[in-house]
């Protein structure tokens, strides 16, 4: 199945103890980056790497370090955003609860090239049970010198914290993270000033992901030549992938970037192929913000190259006939699935966790919902097709932030691939709404 570089102990009995991590090699990247190189050294390494943030934005971790200002006098922070909240995506969920000590040290080796002398680990408010987890392993490093002054004697002292949200999904945008860290309502910043310069209680911030933060140790003791290696072409290294929905099976994976996209869903050693031997219909491979795609053109693109795991090859043919990896949020959807119902229930959400600074995005969303309602239940007409394009135009690029993108990029390329199931929800409302009834192409309906 390829490298681990994340998951590699992840069965190990008592590996979210600090006594079994560091016998499995743990905390050597704190012992390199302290004593034996430079804060701007690692974050060189990190930029040799290429690693890409692992949130869903890919950008360069390594560039987005070296936009840190470092004015005199100000502190600096480092932010992990752990609210993991985006339909789909339940990766970092299960590193934090498994290897919480992965995450700590990259927190550590990650601060010091920062030079941030208190950093947060902002998490779901959700996820309590795993606060518990992650505070226990950091009551631990503290215990063992790993946190607090002066660490393993080297004159660089951090303080660690875990800050639970407060189960807002716009939280996961990073100034409304911040806005939220500092005890204010979670409404996204205006950019710019953007965090490297002005981020928590006005000082230079850093904020990265779960899954972006726990691949810095690797890196550090390997190199980041080593890990460029990895992966193909601007997508290196290895990601974790969220694999949900009509698949055998289930679960959290680990794969080299550049896995081919055919080998990934339907051999045996990841997701085994569509659940009862039913049809491929659809797939959201990034979560639910990202644009969704038929079977077919997530397999291969139009012009009929087969597609690989990277940023790259599931973004070709843009919002026309390819998609975004985003957080690695996927979600498969057999021939027995609604694309209208599975839409309308996206949008719901979208629009109940808007925070309503932005006009467009908090009436957009709320018409999109209303309109997804009235075709699924019978009640549209051909001119709610269009007025579905219409309103997401509207939303999309005219927001703070990119949670109005997120609610209309599902909606527009639900209707771009799959036009003639909304067309037959509003000729056919009484086959549309019988329990059960889904739109199946030529034979016009068929029964999940």
């Amino acid at each position: 199945m390829g490298l681990k570089i994340l998951t590699e102990h992840i069965n190990v009995p008592g590996i979210d103890t600090l006594e079994t991590y560091r016998k499995m090699g743990g905390y050597r990247s704190v012992e390199k980056a302290l004593k034996t190189m430079t804060p701007e050294e690692v974050v060189e390494e990190v930029k040799k790497s290429g690693l890409r943030g692992r949130g869903g934005a890919g950008f360069p971790t390594g560039l987005k370090w070296s936009f840190l200002a470092k004015p005199e006098g100000k502190p600096r922070y480092l932010v992990c955003n752990a609210d993991e909240s985006e339909p789909g995506t339940f990766k970092d969920r299960v590193l934090m609860e498994k290897i919480p000590h992965a995450l700590i040290e990259g927190m550590i080796t990650s601060s010091y090239a920062l030079g941030a002398r208190t950093s947060y680990i902002y998490i779901r408010g959700e996820l309590m049970f795993v606060l518990r987890i992650l505070e226990k392993a950091i009551a631990e490093c503290y215990a063992a010198g790993l946190l607090g002054e002066n660490i393993l004697g080297s004159g660089y002292s951090l303080d660690l914290h875990v800050h639970p949200g407060g189960g807002a999904y716009i939280c996961g945008e990073e100034t409304a993270l911040l806005e939220s860290l500092e005890g204010k309502r979670g409404n996204p910043r205006n950019k710019p000033p953007f965090p490297a310069v002005w981020g928590l209680y006005g000082c230079p911030t850093v904020v990265n992901n779960v899954e972006s933060i726990a691949s810095v140790p690797w890196i550090v003791n390997n190199t980041g030549d080593e890990y460029a290696k990895i992966g193909v072409g601007r997508s290196t290294g290895t990601k974790l992938i969220s694999a949900s929905g009509h698949i055998n099976n289930p679960g959290v994976y680990e794969i080299e970037l550049g896995l081919p996209v055919e080998e990934f869903l339907f051999s045996d050693e990841y997701c085994g192929g569509i659940w009862k031997g039913r049809k491929f219909k659809a797939i959201v491979a990034g979560g639910s913000s990202v644009p969704i795609l038929t079977g077919e053109l997530f397999l291969k693109t139009a012009e009929g190259t087969p597609r690989v795991m990277t940023y790259e090859s599931l973004s070709e043919g843009g919002f026309v006939s390819g998609t975004m990896l985003g957080s690695g949020g996927f979600i498969v959807m057999d021939d027995t699935t609604c694309i209208v119902r599975n839409t309308w229930n996206f949008s719901r959400f979208y629009h109940h966790e808007s925070c309503g600074q932005c006009s467009p995005c908090r009436e957009g969303t709320g018409w999109m919902e209303k309109i997804l309602h009235r075709l699924e239940h019978g009640h549209g007409n051909m001119h709610d097709i269009d007025l579905l394009v219409n309103v997401s135009k509207q939303i999309e690029g005219n927001t703070i932030c990119p949670l109005g993108d997120a609610a209309a990029w599902p909606v527009a390329s639900a209707v771009r691939h799959f036009r003639d199931e909304f067309e037959w929800h509003v000729k056919h409302p009484e086959k549309a709404t019988a329990p059960g009834a889904v739109y199946s192409g030529a034979e016009d309906l068929a029964f999940a």
